[in-house]
């Protein structure tokens, strides 16, 4: 049971000790003041979820009593007592930021039935401070890790976007943390109490994506056995984050933008539209103006969606905050082996790290750490433990400058087989992953590697 605390303030003994007996068959703590003046002094000592006091007192009066705590009090509700005669008084102050009034004199139920709304209320925050406090702890901003000033300036939008209802449109390459962000945001919104629903919208296949989206009825095409809701709906209130959103066709572009726009949608087969209310975050690592300029993404719906933009820096942009990271996810992967007491990581190894490049930004970074502390003996992470392809790479960057001199046309063939090979590697042999990172076409990177002649079955993924 919630342990509500009271403070009554009145010139009048009796009025507090009635107040107090009412308060008390409730469970709710008192203390009572014929002391404006002490009162006040005594509220910004102590923390009272409810606060009723007076109208007219001398020394001090109700109104004045709640501008002098408001500022040390800002969580407690205030609730004034009046004489019938000054309720119009009342009312007033309910305007300036008083919750409620009790008429003077009053019947026990004239006292109950604003005080439960008012504990109603405060029971309502004080879950709500729970709950943010354990979204905090998986999703808050500082979660993201990093004090780079390029990370400082994304957590400063975020903040803004946080406290807007306002569409997001966040920006990066793949392993930067879009999602991540997008669950920050939604986690620090006032939409925290709803859904987020992830929508990937370059995994699901052409021909299913219109349905998950916006869902369908019954018999509106083979295999339509019974009225399924779309991920569009199941969103209602909350937050739909939509990421790779430039592979959304274009007929299904118009269509979001339907949603965007008259916050309307149809589901496949029905007749009747149907309204929904939706915060929309979503990512690309794709260039959408590009896309604009070559009639494959719409630039309404670009503008519709860039209310808020979020571009997050590549790691090689924030390398100062490579340390911090590392850290991080040490501790995060450390309890996968307990046995070894893995206190922290050697500087050669931290300094290969800091050498690296990183293609594949933080989840390459976090998946380097995951492996170590797998490979590691401990206690302290070595230089070995990491990846090869980590300790290689600095030799692979001294080679480069040993490249012969050959046609540009034969180095461009050269360099752009190495760098599907690196893509390759990188997705774990994936093929629509490498195109993501590379964007281009899935069918055309087939195209590329059959031309190039690059064996598939010799690409050894990351690890």
């Amino acid at each position: 049971m919630d342990n509500f605390k009271a403070i009554v303030v009145d010139d009048e003994a009796s009025v507090c000790e009635a107040v107090r007996a009412i308060l008390e068959l409730e469970g709710i703590e008192v203390t009572t003041f014929t002391d404006s003046l002490a009162a006040a002094e005594d509220i910004k000592q102590h923390f009272y979820d409810l606060i009723i006091s007076d109208l007219k007192m001398p020394k001090m009066t109700g109104l004045e009593l709640f501008d002098d705590i408001k500022d040390a009090a800002p969580d407690s509700i205030f609730i004034i007592i009046t004489a019938f005669g000054t309720i119009p008084s009342a009312v007033d102050a309910v305007k300036k930021g008083i919750y409620d009034y009790i008429p003077k004199p009053f019947t026990p139920d004239e006292v109950r039935i604003p005080l439960r709304r008012a504990l109603e209320k405060r029971r309502l925050e004080k879950e709500n401070l729970v709950l943010r406090s354990q979204l905090e702890t998986r999703y808050s901003f500082q979660s993201i890790i990093g004090n780079s000033p390029e990370i400082r300036e994304t957590f400063r939008v975020m903040r803004h976007a946080a406290s807007s209802e306002s569409n997001v449109l966040v920006t990066g390459e793949s392993g930067t943390g879009k999602e991540l962000v997008a669950r920050a945001i939604h986690s620090n919104s006032v939409r925290v109490r709803r859904r987020f629903v992830t929508v990937n919208c370059g995994a699901i296949p052409d021909g299913l994506i219109e349905s998950e989206l916006f869902g369908h009825v019954k018999g509106s095409f083979t295999g339509a056995i019974a009225d399924k809701k779309g991920l569009v709906e199941e969103a209602d209130k909350g937050t739909l984050f939509l990421d790779e959103i430039g592979e959304l066709s274009p007929p299904l572009q118009v269509k979001l933008l339907r949603v965007l726009q008259e916050g309307e949608f149809t589901r496949i087969g029905d007749i009747q539209p149907r309204t929904v209310n939706v915060r929309v975050i979503a990512a690309t690592n794709k260039d959408l103006k590009k896309a604009i300029a070559e009639k494959s993404f719409r630039e309404d719906l670009f503008y519709r969606l860039n209310v808020i933009p979020i571009e997050l820096p590549p790691l090689r942009r924030r390398k100062d905050d490579i340390p911090l990271l590392v850290n991080h996810f040490i501790d995060k992967h450390k309890n996968k082996a307990p046995e070894k007491n893995i206190t922290g990581i050697a500087k050669d190894a931290m300094q290969a790290l800091l050498n690296y490049h990183f293609p594949g930004n933080v989840r390459e970074l976090e998946n380097s750490i995951e492996y170590a502390v797998a490979f590691t003996a401990g206690p302290v992470v070595q230089k070995d433990d990491l990846p090869k392809y980590i300790l290689e790479d600095r030799k692979l960057s001294q080679d480069a400058q040993k490249i012969p001199i050959m046609p540009l046309k034969d180095a461009k063939g050269q360099f752009e087989k190495s760098l599907i090979i690196a893509a390759l590697i990188e997705s774990g042999g994936n093929i629509s992953e490498a195109a993501r990172l590379l964007n281009v076409h899935r069918q055309n990177l087939q195209q590329k590697i059959r031309l190039l002649g690059i064996d598939l079955a010799s690409i050894s993924p990351v690890r």
